[in-house]
Order: structure tokens, then C-alpha cells, then sequence
């Protein structure tokens, strides 16, 4: 064999390894938007020991019950809280079943719901009543996936009806869980573009600290509603200052002021 052919074979020898070297060691994945595990406990910590001490007294939150945890999630949709109540209380006491909502009549549980308006969401509580009393064994089903199978139960009230009855860990992302995200993990949406609801359904399911999505799901909410308002959120008093790149916030949500977290 002359020299060169030597040379070219060594050659060939150092391609093929280094080929087969990229093919079974391949690049790990890169996730730029997660935090990293020390932020991500501190934003647990600080977030449950603000609940502890602020969490809202709310009826739905004195029961495990699927069915009235879905009542109150159906009637809190685009309502507020304080119109929700005294309807809620109402409601359950005319149906305090699944079997008795599914025996009423669509126009009387319409009237029963007035006037919360949005007036398609009792059209649909019913007929999910329906289909789990003679599909489900008058149950509301313990899965995602057949809960989102029912017309009305989207992502967000499926993920809120299992960490909620059933205490799985399951992710959340109403406004509020979706303005506090935004804000503390992504900063303000003119310096970073519009909000992504997959990255926020990621982060929402990467942030619940294991076996205590009911009181953390909880607890976002909460926070998004008395701390971190869509308007004049309390900034000088959330405990999430040095840990939220929109902080400062401004009206015009355009300040971006911190380059990297704190390590407070």
C-alpha cells in the first residue's frame, strides 16, 4: 500500500468514528424559557407561604367533590369571583347531584342560572350531566383525556376539575396563572414578543411542586387575582420581586430592567 493510500485510509478510519460518535451521542435538548431548579423552588416557596397567610375563602375550596368543583369552574368562566358565590351556593342547592342536574329541564336550569350570563355554559353543564349519569356511572371521569372529551370542558377546567377533586398534578392557565407566568418567567410581552400558550402550558406543568398542585394551582390563581393585577399589580408588596423580570412594572409594560435573577 503506498503512503497515500495509508493516509487516506487513516483518514476514512477518523470520519467514520467521528460519525458514528455525533450519531450515539447526540446534542442534549436546550430549553431557554424553563427556569432553572433552584429558581423554580424559590418561586414554589415564596408563592405558598404567600397563600398560607392571603388564600381567599371560597365555597368550591370546601369540598372535593368533582361535580361542585365543576359547577364553580363552568360558572367562574369570563365571571367574577364575587358574582360566582351567592349563584353557586343557589345552584347546588336546587342540584346537588350530577343525577339531579340531569334530570332538570335545559330551560329551568337556564333560569337557575341567571343572570350570569355567557348563557351557553348551562346548556353545556347539563349535557355533561347527562352524558356522565349514561356514560360515566354518574361520575365525573378521573382522566384529562375524557374529561376534555365533553363539550364545554376545555384544557384549563379539565387540568383545574383533576388538581382540584382528584389531587393530580395536573397544570393549570387561566388569566391570572397566564399574567403571573408571563410576567415573572417571560417579562413584559413588548420585549418579548406576544405571550406563547404552549410555552406557558410548559411552564405552568414544569413549576407545580410535586403531590401539591391543589394548593399551588390555588395559589397562582389567587395571586394573578389579589397581587399581580392585570391594571395596578401590588408590586411593593409581592413577595416575587427579585425573582420577576418585568420588575419594575410600568404602566406601558415596557420595562425589562433585570439581565438575570437575583439570588435572593
Amino acid at each position: 500500500m503506498t503512503k497515500f493510500a495509508q493516509t487516506r485510509s487513516r483518514i476514512d478510519s477518523l470520519l467514520k468514528s467521528t460519525v458514528q460518535l455525533i450519531t450515539l451521542q447526540p446534542m442534549p435538548s436546550v430549553n431557554h424559557h424553563f427556569p432553572d431548579p433552584a429558581v423554580r423552588r424559590k418561586f414554589q416557596q415564596r408563592l405558598l407561604r404567600w397563600y398560607a397567610r392571603h388564600r381567599r375563602d371560597l365555597p368550591w375550596r370546601k369540598t372535593s367533590d368533582p361535580y361542585k368543583i365543576l359547577v364553580s369552574e363552568v360558572m367562574l368562566q369570563q365571571t367574577q369571583v364575587d358574582r360566582v358565590i351567592p349563584k353557586y351556593k343557589e345552584f347546588l342547592r336546587k342540584y346537588p347531584t350530577l343525577e339531579e342536574l340531569a334530570g332538570a329541564s335545559v330551560s329551568d336550569v337556564e333560569a337557575t342560572w341567571r343572570p350570569l350570563g355567557y348563557n351557553i355554559r348551562p346548556v353545556r353543564l347539563h349535557a355533561i350531566a347527562q352524558q356522565s349519569v349514561h356514560r360515566h356511572g354518574g361520575k365525573i371521569p378521573a382522566s384529562l383525556e375524557e374529561l376534555q372529551t365533553f363539550k364545554g370542558i376545555g384544557r384549563y377546567t379539565a387540568g383545574a376539575v383533576m388538581s382540584f377533586a382528584f389531587r393530580q398534578d395536573a397544570p393549570i392557565l387561566d388569566t391570572n396563572v397566564k399574567r403571573v407566568l408571563q410576567r415573572v418567567f417571560l417579562g413584559p410581552r413588548s420585549a418579548n414578543g406576544s405571550k406563547s400558550p404552549k410555552r406557558l402550558w410548559e411552564l405552568s406543568a414544569a413549576l407545580i411542586p410535586k403531590g401539591k398542585a391543589y394548593d399551588f394551582n390555588q395559589a397562582l390563581m389567587d395571586f394573578g387575582a389579589l397581587i399581580c393585577t392585570a391594571r395596578k399589580p401590588n408590586c411593593p408588596a409581592c413577595p416575587m420581586q427579585p425573582l420577576c423580570l418585568s420588575y419594575p412594572w410600568d404602566k406601558n409594560n415596557t420595562r425589562c430592567q433585570k439581565s438575570s435573577r437575583s439570588s435572593r
